[in-house]
């Protein structure tokens, strides 16, 4: 009699240890409906129950967060590759017996080509001026012009970060300012000032504020860290430049008095 009683009570432990698996289960599944019953407020509902402008403030600042993004990552490729094609300038260059030897023994793409040439061709077409400007000063000026070229071009996309950045913010506080006054006028049109009625409308107009901070945020600091890659990667450049300059007037025989 007392195993049978044990049997049955294991038996309704049992049965008991799985109805509750099953209730946890059936929970578990039900968890993004009761979120979503609990929280009605979020971007879906901020998108669904928005007037012209507040969705024109949204894909603006989805635009800009999407061009910065593109900016940093296209940037951050082409400073990489700057660097390396400047390692490679270093140890390809100056290990050729001649200028023009070095300057064909970069790649055609590398900016330190561009400079190279421009020595080489400043060299070449000095003859043509007479000796009405000094080689040293030919030289120089067609050096610094490449170089400046090359930085240039190494600031495009630049402005965007800057302008995403200083901007962002104000178009994201645009939005909120524009989503709270369309709540509280609903809210004044229904007569009913609750803080359920309040609280919900308002909360989401505040979100315009939190996106435009975070389209902003990371394009200061990409702006700051390219600026900070770009400007070593064109020290290098103009170190190059320089040393190029002395090879080039070097290369040249010293004509007899």
């Amino acid at each position: 009699m007392l195993n049978r009683c044990h049997f049955q009570s294991r038996s309704v432990a049992r049965f008991a240890a799985l109805g509750l698996m099953a209730s946890q289960a059936a929970l578990c599944q039900d968890l993004p409906a009761i979120a979503e019953a609990a929280n009605p407020y979020g971007l879906a509902a901020l998108w669904g129950g928005s007037d012209l402008v507040a969705k024109t403030v949204l894909l603006l600042l989805l635009v800009m967060s999407v061009g910065s993004w593109y900016v940093i990552v296209s940037k951050l490729v082409e400073q990489s590759r700057l660097l390396s094609y400047g390692a490679q300038a270093n140890r390809d260059f100056w290990a050729a017996g001649a200028l023009t030897q070095g300057a064909a023994a970069l790649p055609e793409k590398s900016p330190f080509r561009f400079v190279a040439d421009a020595a080489v061709d400043a060299v070449q077409k000095h003859a043509v001026l007479n000796d009405h400007v000094s080689l040293n000063d030919w030289v120089v000026t067609r050096v610094q012009a490449a170089v400046d070229q090359v930085q240039s071009t190494s600031q495009s996309g630049m402005a965007v970060l800057a302008t995403v950045g200083s901007i962002s913010p104000f178009v994201g506080l645009f939005g909120t300012v524009w989503g709270i006054y369309h709540a509280l006028t609903a809210i004044g049109l229904s007569g009913q000032a609750s803080i359920d009625k309040v609280a919900g409308p308002v909360g989401e107009a505040l979100i315009m504020t939190a996106i435009g901070l975070a389209v902003a945020v990371p394009a200061v600091l990409g702006y700051n860290w390219l600026l900070r890659r770009n400007k070593q990667a064109l020290d290098g450049l103009r170190s190059f430049g320089m040393a190029l300059h002395v090879a080039a007037l070097s290369s040249v025989p010293a004509t007899p008095k």
